[in-house]
């Protein structure tokens, strides 16, 4: 009997040819049913002919001052960012973005209002790394002179920024292609003051499975060459990745240069202050009463991040022994330092304020003093604002009905500039599994276990803020600074009084006053024995005030390499054991 239309419509048959032909549909044009792709990212062949691992990531922007690829940040000024994980793309192959594909501070590509837009296009490769524990990962790639950042990293993929006029309502597709590679970062080059080594880590190339390198800069006191007889004391200033050693300069300011204003600090030609201060520093290091030592600025970053943290963790490998007992021995043989922990010093400001503090928790006897400016949080009651030993929850308040999401950063008025949920979701937009390279992500993974998967396992899920009482327990027990002072306390008192100096502007920009206070209540109550260091607090100061109460902070943030000087000089005076060398570099 012959079938009428209605008839077919209704058989199975019929409805199967129509689920075929939509997928032969899907495959041609790489759209989805109700969510059309309104991005579309390739590359050429000539880019690359092997197919690439890594994040794609889709910038939008309706600020012309610079490439999209550098207006992302935690702020209000941000610009849009959208990514997605490509694996063995290829030549030709289509990165489709549609409405469910991640975003920041937008969730979605379909919340733009329609409008003229400035686009570019960042595919951020990821290598295989082979580690010893038996873990087989794709990461970001070691560091190529950038220090870990996506959208500066030679060898990654970009677009030119192009104009589009972008309205999501409409079912047409955009597309965009990676049209070269971010070239070589030339290494800086020595000069007669400032040297810069490389040294293969055997520590490191062991856990990663491949060659890993150390690197540093090191500032050479007055009359090096002149006195080979002296043997000098080490000063370690640690902080986020330098390119090249900082805040030392030769020469005047260039006044023949056009002002920069800085918005941070609200002054006027601020990139003139910066050149007068490196240059009063090389005045004052060159002088005749300023004490002969060595100065170093340690390269070690990690695929997750600019710097390890210069600690030994699970998920990042063995930086704290590398640095302590491979990397500051060779440079001290090198460029004949002291040699030994009565004449080495740690400093630094932000992360280097904590790197600076837990280098000297964790290894007591290698270094003589630590002057930690603005560190990251020390006492995990103070993490931020959350409170990991009770809180359950890392993006909102506690409450029956409201639902108030918790800051993440303040202006030194108090405005809220953003909320920790915000930074996860742009750092999660940026790289899955801990790969953002950024600052949230960074702590959690340093900190943190290794997941199953073999990555880091993150202390709260990215999506809900739900903490997870485990993990947290974990991060205590290993890298709470004040936790462990306290708990072993008996043990590491005696080895650390008279070494921890820690200064905090009380209104931190990251809120890190908290777990400094914190910090300032254990430690004035040690008795067995007093503690006999420093904790100072700035009267409305932010981030990162380092213990300066009569200058701006735009101005002692450029003084951390001569401010602590004198108290280092005290201190080994003090210290010093019986026979050291106190004189062959005091010339």
């Amino acid at each position: 009997m012959k079938k009428t239309a209605i008839q077919l419509i209704n058989t199975p048959l019929f409805f199967l040819a129509i689920l075929i032909f939509s997928s032969l549909l899907m495959l041609t044009t790489g759209c989805s049913p109700g969510h059309p792709d309104l991005f579309s990212i390739s590359y050429p062949a000539s880019l690359s002919d092997s197919p690439i691992n890594g994040r794609m990531i889709l910038l939008i922007s309706n600020d012309d001052s610079t490439e999209p690829r550098f207006q992302i940040s935690n702020g209000p000024e941000t610009q849009l960012i959208f990514g997605i994980d490509v694996l063995d793309f290829k030549a030709g192959d289509q990165a489709l973005f549609n409405a469910d594909v991640p975003g920041y501070p937008l969730k979605s590509l379909s919340d733009i209002p329609a409008g003229e837009y400035t686009v570019q296009a960042v595919l951020y490769k990821y290598e295989t790394y082979n580690r010893s524990d038996g873990e087989t990962l794709l990461l970001p790639p070691m560091d190529k002179g950038e220090g870990i950042q996506w959208n500066r990293t030679p060898g990654n993929l970009i677009s030119k920024p192009q104009k589009i006029n972008f309205d999501p309502n409409k079912n047409n597709t955009i597309s965009i292609q990676l049209e070269e590679e971010i070239p070589p970062i030339p290494e800086p080059e020595d000069s007669k003051y400032i040297k810069h080594i490389k040294m293969k880590s055997d520590l490191l190339s062991e856990f990663w499975g491949r060659d890993v390198y150390l690197g540093a800069h090191i500032l050479l006191p007055e009359g090096f060459d002149e006195h080979p007889e002296a043997r000098y004391p080490l000063a370690v200033f640690h902080g986020h990745y330098p390119h090249d050693f900082g805040g030392f300069r030769t020469t005047p300011p260039d006044t023949t240069e056009p002002c920069v204003y800085s918005a941070r600090f609200d002054v006027d030609c601020y990139n003139r202050v910066v050149q007068q201060e490196a240059y009063d520093f090389y005045q004052k290091w060159t002088s005749e009463d300023f004490p002969r030592m060595l100065i170093i600025e340690i390269q070690h970053p990690i695929p997750f991040f600019d710097d390890s943290y210069a600690v030994n963790s699970v998920n990042t490998g063995p930086y704290g022994d590398a640095i302590t007992y491979e990397l500051i021995p060779y440079i001290e043989q090198q460029f004949r330092g002291i040699g030994e922990g009565w004449a080495r010093f740690l400093y630094g400001g932000s992360t280097g304020g904590w790197i600076a503090l837990a280098n000297q928790v964790f290894y007591p006897d290698e270094y003589n003093g630590c002057f930690a400016a603005c560190p990251d949080p020390i006492d995990f009651r103070a993490y931020t604002l959350l409170n990991l030993f009770e809180d359950e929850n890392a993006y909102y308040v506690k409450s029956h009905w409201k639902k108030a999401e918790i800051p993440r950063s303040r202006t030194t008025e108090g405005y809220v500039t953003t909320t920790l949920r915000d930074v996860q979701q742009k750092e999660q937009v940026i790289g899955t599994k801990g790969r953002s390279c950024g600052q949230r992500d960074v702590w959690l993974t340093v900190f943190g276990p290794k997941g199953e998967d073999g990555y880091p396992k993150h202390a709260w899920d990215k999506e809900t803020g739900e903490i997870d009482k485990e993990v947290v327990q974990y991060m205590i027990e290993n890298y709470d600074l004040r936790y462990i002072m306290e708990r072993d306390w008996a043990t590491l008192g005696p080895k650390l009084q008279g070494k921890i100096n820690i200064y905090m502007g009380d209104m931190d920009n990251s809120y890190l006053n908290n777990a400094t206070k914190l910090m300032e209540d254990f430690l004035e109550k040690t008795t067995d024995p007093y503690y006999d260091g420093e904790v100072d607090f700035g009267d409305g100061f932010g981030h990162c005030w380092n213990g300066d109460h009569d200058n701006p902070n735009h101005l002692t943030r450029l003084r951390y390499n001569w401010m602590y000087v004198p108290k280092m000089l005290k201190r080994m005076e003090e210290s010093a054991p019986a026979g050291a060398d106190l004189t062959s570099w005091r010339y």
